[in-house]
C-alpha cells in the first residue's frame, strides 16, 4: 500500500512540476482569468460544464463564484450545467452529446463566457456546448490534457495540462487551476 501511495503522491507532484516549469501555462492561466473576469465586468456570466470528475469541477468553479471563495465578498454570476433534470431530459430528446449545448443555446447570450473542460479535449458534449457558445457570441475558455483535443481549436483560451496517459493527474491540476481562476477574477473584478 505504502508503495502506491508513494507513486501517486510522487505522479501528482512531477505532473504539477512539469506544467508550472512551462511558461507558456502561466500565461494560459493569466489568459483564461481576463477573459472569464471580462465577461462578468461587461455584465455577462460564466457557465461551466464537463463531465464526471470535471463535472464536479464545472460545479466547484461555480459554487466558489456564487459562493465564496477565501473571503466575503458579493456573489459573482456562474452557474454549472450540472442539474439532473436538465441533463436527463434532454439526454432523452436528444441525445447525450447536447446535454449541454441546449443549455448554452437557452441560458447563454453574447458577452458570457464558457468554461470548457475535458480532460481529454474529445468529449463531444462539451465540444458542442463551445460549438453554440461562439455561435452566441460567447468567448470559450477551455481546461484540457493531452494534445487538448477537438476542444483546443475552438477555444479563445486554452489552459492545457500534461498528464501522462491517464485523466486523474489532469484533473488533479485542472483543480487548482479553478482556484486560481477564482482568486484572478475576484481580484478584476472587484479589486
Amino acid at each position: 500500500m505504502k508503495d502506491i501511495i508513494h507513486q501517486h503522491l510522487s505522479e501528482a507532484g512531477a505532473t504539477l512540476e512539469r506544467f508550472m516549469g512551462n511558461p507558456d501555462n502561466i500565461a494560459s492561466i493569466e489568459n483564461a482569468a481576463g477573459i472569464l473576469a471580462g465577461a462578468i465586468k461587461n455584465g455577462g456570466k460564466i457557465i461551466s460544464c464537463g463531465n464526471g470528475g470535471s463535472m464536479c469541477d464545472s460545479m466547484h468553479f461555480a459554487e466558489e463564484l456564487t459562493g465564496r471563495f477565501k473571503h466575503d465578498r458579493p456573489a459573482l454570476p456562474a452557474v454549472s450545467i450540472s442539474d439532473p433534470s436538465h441533463i436527463t431530459c434532454v439526454g432523452n430528446d436528444f441525445g447525450f452529446d447536447e446535454v449541454f449545448s441546449r443549455f448554452v443555446e437557452g441560458m447563454g447570450s453574447a458577452g458570457d463566457a464558457l468554461l470548457a473542460i475535458s480532460t481529454s479535449g474529445n468529449s463531444r458534449n462539451v465540444i458542442r456546448a463551445a460549438e453554440v457558445a461562439l455561435e452566441k457570441g460567447m468567448k470559450v475558455v477551455a481546461l484540457t490534457g493531452k494534445t487538448g483535443g477537438l476542444l483546443a481549436k475552438l477555444a479563445d483560451a486554452e489552459v492545457r495540462v500534461d498528464g501522462g496517459k491517464y485523466s486523474d493527474r489532469v484533473q488533479e491540476v485542472h483543480v487548482k487551476v479553478v482556484h486560481i481562476l477564482v482568486e484572478l477574477i475576484e481580484q478584476e473584478v472587484l479589486g
